[in-house]
């Protein structure tokens, strides 16, 4: 009866969807999650999916908070959409600048001016904005330039310029799929987002040894960082965590990061296996 019983628990979770709720493990990361964030004093928001499996866990989820330079990844994808359709080219020049020498500072050291040269060639924030919404992108707000936004008077709270930890990883998860890029261009944009040189003291940290590819966001009073996690056995984790406001809040990352990252090493996935890049 205990065999059939396991069969039966088994098949069952087989039949989940790929979008089901959290399990019973990645619920109880969540209650970690909760535990470790009520103990700051920064106001954080967290979300992070298994990007073979589905299963999610978020804190404050649905809860606007300013991008920063995360939003850098959203500007890299617009520009390699459209070298996937033929408009543009990595080898082009900008204003004298090679392309790929702009999407490097701009990933790698998370250089203004370089993301600006690259956002005003693309159109600007209303056109990230209408790609955004065209391809069904939802809770991310572009309304600024780099430089504007860091001209404009600091508001943690304000609604432009702002990502859901949700929908910051969704958008994470449509680069990843090749929904949004040709499967080059992602696999070019995960290279470089690999070399970040920021944040070494945030999702990082305690992960070493770990590849992560990931894009940091820095404004006075906040702290975020995006990206993607890979596990042990070949899975990547899309994640999420923005803090503003309190104190120590790279340190809040990194302990943060480190739950996820054992929260979903420790979760059964089988018969899934390591997710296959999308060809």
């Amino acid at each position: 009866m205990r065999f059939i019983a396991l069969l039966l628990a088994i098949f069952a979770f087989v039949a989940q969807p790929a979008s089901a709720a959290s399990s019973a493990a990645l619920a109880s990361l969540e209650d970690q999650l909760s535990s470790l964030v009520s103990n700051k004093s920064a106001d954080v928001g967290i979300a992070a999916l298994d990007l073979n499996t589905g299963e999610t866990v978020s804190i404050k989820g649905n809860t606007p908070f300013p991008m920063a330079s995360t939003v850098k990844v959203a500007i890299a994808a617009l520009y390699l959409a459209q070298v996937d359709n033929g408009r543009r080219s990595l080898d082009d020049t900008i204003n004298g600048q090679s392309v790929r020498g702009l999407m490097r500072r701009m990933l790698v050291y998370s250089d203004n001016r370089a993301a600006d040269t690259l956002f005003k060639d693309l159109g600007g924030p209303h056109a990230l904005e209408a790609w955004l919404q065209d391809n069904d992108v939802k809770g991310i707000h572009v309304d600024r330039t780099i430089a504007e936004l860091l001209a404009s008077k600091r508001d943690l709270f304000d609604r432009r310029d702002s990502s859901t930890p949700v929908a910051m990883v969704d958008l994470l998860q449509r680069i990843y799929k090749a929904q949004l890029i040709k499967p080059e261009s992602r696999d070019y944009l995960l290279d470089v987002m690999a070399q970040c040189e920021t944040g070494k003291n945030r999702i990082k940290a305690l992960l070493p040894g770990v590849p992560i590819e990931h894009k940091t966001g820095t404004l006075n009073g906040l702290a975020d960082d995006v990206g993607f996690i890979s596990l042990p056995d070949g899975r990547r984790v899309a994640v999420a965590i923005f803090t503003r406001g309190g104190a120590d809040r790279p340190r809040t990352i990194a302990e943060t990061a480190r739950a996820i990252y054992d929260g979903f090493k420790s979760v059964f996935t089988w018969p899934f296996g390591a997710p296959a890049l999308q060809k």
